[in-house]
């Protein structure tokens, strides 16, 4: 009978964690395809945002693009009681850096801070980047709409910004449109470096480079299919982590690879008419977004970007060549698909920022005995924990078990060597933190 009850008493708890939480459904409303369709509007209306392009106009260029984009941020702070600490970010680049750098530039970003409660120093971020090119990356003079590269992405992140202002969080959201992607990403170069400088606790970032195009070179159309690009493992890991991984696993767990997956089930439960599909992969092949640079330093990263693109659109001077219309337009984006895919960055964001941090150490044992065994350090404001655990060929998290407020658990008859493994924190609302692979040992 107690046994009985017991487990009833588990299955309650297990439910009311499980609820959803309904602001997220509220904040996927709030996002507006329409302020989205404007702010890509009059992004495209400078003319070019390319990296070198004109800083003193006030109609054209880079510089009239940023000032723009502070001014956005500045008045929904304005609007929210002064809740964005708004302010530009800059390095310089000198000529020949690398041959798109033909003159010194100052490279600006333009951040916004909805700083926490609890965890004022714990940042998670959403970037959009400023700049757009044409099929030169040196010509800084032609029109350069860049209306999906990234005007999408740039106009996405303004917009959650206004969306997630009106709420509070515990841990902080950085908003930031970045500069000097086709130069050789030295807004995130920048922007991670003074992270790194500042001592910023950076959960991660959520790359938007083209969230705006449905229709594919391929020939298809879909608006609900996206992807999210992620690394395996960090690149700043040790020798020994590596040489750990030959006998423990982890080859496909890093926290670029935990924080794509997160957003993959955030997605698909507040969003299931999404199709969010996880690339293992840094980017798209031989190249590298705005995310890199944060891998680099050692922070998750991830690009969300449309699935189906069309190369006809982008990096393109304006022209028709033989019945096919090139250049990156207004008229090519779908501004409902964008909604879409701001709104997916919009709940991952205050999900993150509504849970309590990742347990810092995750250890395992069960090592020839019918069973797994994790303990883990407990995190302040964590009211649960939750195990997962999963084949080691499948891709998400598929299995878990809530085990309370407590620091260790035993799988029984779960034998490690059949699966993967991990844990999450869980707040006193349902929100979890990202899942920690295990990174020690117990015997």
């Amino acid at each position: 009978m107690k046994t009985k009850l017991l487990a009833t008493l588990l299955l309650f708890a297990c439910i009311s964690y499980a609820q959803t939480d309904t602001r997220l459904y509220d904040i996927i409303n709030s996002v507006s395809a329409d302020r989205i369709k404007s702010d890509v509007t009059t992004l495209v209306n400078f003319g070019t945002r390319h990296t070198l392009s004109d800083t003193v106009s006030r109609t054209t260029g880079i510089g009239a693009a940023r000032r723009w984009i502070k001014s956005e941020f500045d008045r929904i702070s304005s609007n929210c009681g002064n809740c964005l600490e708004v302010f530009y970010q800059k390095n310089f680049v000198k000529k020949d850096d690398n041959a798109r750098i033909v003159k010194d530039v100052e490279i600006v970003n333009v951040v916004a801070i909805q700083r926490g409660t609890k965890y004022p120093n714990r940042f998670i971020i959403m970037s959009g980047d400023i700049d757009s090119r044409v099929s030169d990356p040196n010509n800084y003079t032609s029109t350069s709409p860049g209306a999906n590269d990234n005007a999408s992405g740039m106009a996405g992140t303004i917009e959650a910004s206004r969306v997630l202002s009106k709420y509070t969080f515990e841990s902080s959201i950085i908003y930031v449109g970045l500069s000097g992607e086709e130069q050789g990403l030295y807004g995130g170069k920048g922007l991670a470096a003074h992270a790194k400088e500042s001592g910023w606790d950076i959960v991660g970032i959520l790359n938007n480079d083209m969230i705006g195009n449905i229709t594919g070179v391929d020939g298809v159309v879909s608006n609900r299919d996206f992807r999210i690009f992620s690394e395996p493992v960090p690149p700043t890991e040790t020798e020994q982590e590596r040489r750990a991984r030959r006998f423990y696993g982890g080859e496909v767990d890093g926290i670029s690879r935990q924080l794509a997956r997160y957003v993959y089930k955030t997605t698909k439960t507040y969003m299931p008419e999404m199709n969010p599909m996880l690339i293992y992969r840094l980017d798209r092949f031989g190249r590298g977004g705005h995310h890199r640079p944060f891998n680099d330093a050692g922070f998750a990263g991830i690009r969300i970007m449309e699935a189906h693109e069309n190369y006809t659109q982008q990096h393109q001077d304006i022209r028709t060549e033989n019945g096919i219309a090139y250049g990156d337009v207004l008229e090519h984006v779908d501004f409902e698909y964008a909604k879409k895919l701001t709104a997916v960055n919009a709940i991952n964001l205050a999900s993150i920022a509504w849970a309590p941090p990742s347990p810092k150490t995750v250890e395992i044992g069960g090592i020839v005995e019918p069973s797994a065994k994790l303990r883990w350090s407990k995190v302040d404001g964590a009211k649960s924990y939750k195990i997962y655990w999963r084949d080691t060929t499948s891709p998400t998290w598929d299995n878990y078990r809530y085990v309370g407020d407590v620091d260790e658990h035993t799988l029984e008859g779960i034998v490690i060597d059949n699966y993967f493994f991990g844990v999450a924190a869980i707040g006193a609302d349902g929100h979890e933190s990202p899942v920690v692979f295990p990174n020690k040992v117990f015997r």
